[in-house]
């Protein structure tokens, strides 16, 4: 949300308030992004921003490779937006905006902006921002009563100030007018003796005097040297009175109201401070809705401020809020299987897929633009969409289109390389200048170094989870020049695979290390004893298969691994 703002409306109001934010469209890829996915996230998303969508976003559900960092540093485009999950956040439903008052505001005023907002709860801010209570109709009304108690005398803290603004009053004579105290209030409504010997019983330069137009009463006040007097019915008190009024330090507003409505609003010039709730406190804009919906439920108004990590308030949201649509959609790109996707995506509307993998995509309430197609990379498709829609590519967006076109098809040697995939690298080659031998070098040179990275980093750089029926798998995919410096670590490679494949119940999981240098690669994989005769592969040694000519772990390694998952399931 956009940074907070307070506008000054009058001296006697001050409202915070930071602007509703729309809805976001993110663009986003797979877990475990490679570079085609995050390159196909950031290059569609300009693409729709170039055709006046202005509020989506690219997104990845991950941490970048070595080799899509090297990419968009090198071509100067920022990496898509880091999105660890999408699990129902307070941000994604709170739309209201902020709508707040300082702590200085009236009661009246605050009220006020209840009335106009239709908000049942009022978060009250101080001069930065920061929640500091909570206004709520249950509480005030009690605290009225407090105020209002008859066999108590009516006392009021606040100033003149505040309470000219109330009244919309006339100031005569000003003093001290912005000091907030606690005064009795007394109102002239007995004779002037008996009037007089109520004012004696109180501080005279500590009350507050409401008067019609009785010259005795008004002479009299000036001359003890009330705090405030207020003439009623908008009678004007005369100039001689007023001057000894200012000697005296006493304060005149003139009230457009009568005694009756004066004295029932001046109640309401009370500081919203004083008359707000500090027990009940905010929630974070990123709390998960599961976290605040039973604090929602209990909530007055069943309402609760929204700050963000320094404590601002940025909205307010309602238990209504949680059960309407979230303020966050969907495209999905380079990826269209629920299990491959960011953590909580079923709660959204997915709007797009542009893929080129396998159909395995999660039902959807409305229909939707589906764009698969049986090419090497998903940036072959995106670039297509932007001649299609006629928008002219920047040179580094072509750039890491390009790249990662020769990313995700081994430099346009992998066996899922097309003619459509070789035409369009060739256009953005001749578009950017750029060599495709020596650029596929560099993406090379950065995709193969793995000394110095873990097996958890280098199993999770690129793993993607599959579902055949009940059954559940992951295949990893590392480039390399030298398969040894895999093998070499085979043992923590196999001891992460188990830990990987055991804690989510999976059939297996795998790592495919693939020899750039040779189109080949081997299979290191860990797998439930009953699955291991059924791998038919040629054995390299304990736990690592051969697969000669296979670089492609969506069109030559899934078919292979789906015929011994089938084999399997039938013994």
């Amino acid at each position: 949300m956009s940074s907070n703002t307070l506008v000054k409306h009058r001296a006697s109001e001050r409202r915070f308030v930071a602007p509703k934010e729309d809805s976001v469209v993110y663009v986003i890829g797979h877990r475990n992004p490679d570079t085609d996915s995050c390159v196909a996230a950031a290059a569609y998303a300009a693409l729709k921003r170039a055709m006046g969508q202005t509020n989506v976003r690219a997104a990845r559900a991950g941490n970048t490779t070595p080799q899509t960092e090297y990419i968009f540093d090198r071509f100067g485009v920022p990496l898509p937006e880091f999105l660890p999950d999408l699990i129902p956040r307070v941000d994604y439903y709170d739309n209201h905006g902020a709508q707040a008052v300082t702590t200085d505001v009236s009661l009246w005023d605050a009220m006020s902006t209840m009335r106009a907002t239709g908000m049942q709860a009022l978060p009250v801010v101080d001069d930065e921002g920061c929640y500091h209570s909570l206004l709520h109709y249950g509480f005030v009304a009690e605290r009225l009563v407090a105020v209002n108690n008859p066999t108590q005398k009516t006392a009021i803290q606040s100033s003149v100030d505040l309470i000219a603004g109330v009244l919309h009053a006339q100031a005569l004579v000003l003093a001290n007018s912005s000091e907030i105290r606690k005064s009795p209030i007394v109102v002239a409504a007995s004779e002037f003796d008996t009037f007089t010997q109520i004012l004696s019983s109180h501080v005279p330069a500590n009350t507050i005097v409401i008067s019609g137009d009785r010259v005795d009463v008004i002479r009299h006040a000036v001359e003890e040297g009330v705090r405030l007097l207020i003439v009623t019915n908008g009678n004007i008190v005369d100039r001689a009175l007023r001057e000894e009024a200012q000697r005296k330090g006493v304060s005149i507003l003139s009230s457009s109201y009568d005694t009756s409505t004066t004295t029932l609003l001046i109640i309401y010039s009370v500081p919203v401070s004083a008359m707000s709730t500090t027990e009940l406190r905010p929630v974070n804009r990123r709390d998960a809705i599961r976290k605040i919906a039973p604090l929602l439920s209990d909530a007055p108004g069943k309402s609760l401020p929204v700050v963000d990590d320094s404590g601002r308030v940025v909205g307010v949201i309602t238990e209504s809020d949680i059960f309407r649509e979230p303020n966050i959609e969907i495209i999905m790109v380079d990826h269209n299987e629920q299990s491959q996707a960011v953590e909580g995506i079923e709660n959204y509307r997915i709007l797009e897929i542009i893929d080129h993998h396998r159909l395995g995509n999660p039902p959807t309430r409305n229909p939707i633009t589906f764009i698969n197609k049986p090419v090497g990379a998903t940036c072959t498709i995106v670039a297509e969409l932007y001649q299609e829609r006629r928008v002219p590519l920047s040179e580094a967006m072509a750039s890491i289109l390009l790249c990662g076109i020769l990313a995700d098809t081994l430099i346009l040697q992998s066996a899922t390389t097309t003619q459509t995939d070789i035409a369009m690298a060739e256009y953005l080659a001749n578009i950017t200048n750029h060599d495709i031998a020596a650029l596929g070098k560099d993406l090379i040179a950065a995709a193969s170094k793995i000394s110095g990275r873990t097996a958890k980093e280098l199993i999770h750089q690129d793993m993607k989870e599959y579902a055949e029926q009940d059954i559940t798998f992951t295949v990893s995919q590392i480039e390399v020049e030298d398969p040894h410096e895999v093998l070499d670590r085979k043992a923590e490679f196999i001891a992460y695979l188990e830990a990987e494949r055991r804690g989510a119940n999976r059939l297996f999981s795998a790592l495919l290390v693939t020899d750039i240098t040779i189109l080949s690669s081997l299979l290191v994989i860990s797998a439930d004893e009953k699955f291991l005769p059924c791998i038919t592969l040629p054995q390299y040694e304990d736990s690592v298969y051969e697969m000669r000519g296979v670089v492609s772990r969506k069109k030559q390694v899934m078919p292979i691994l789906s015929e011994l998952i089938e084999e399997y399931m039938a013994e």
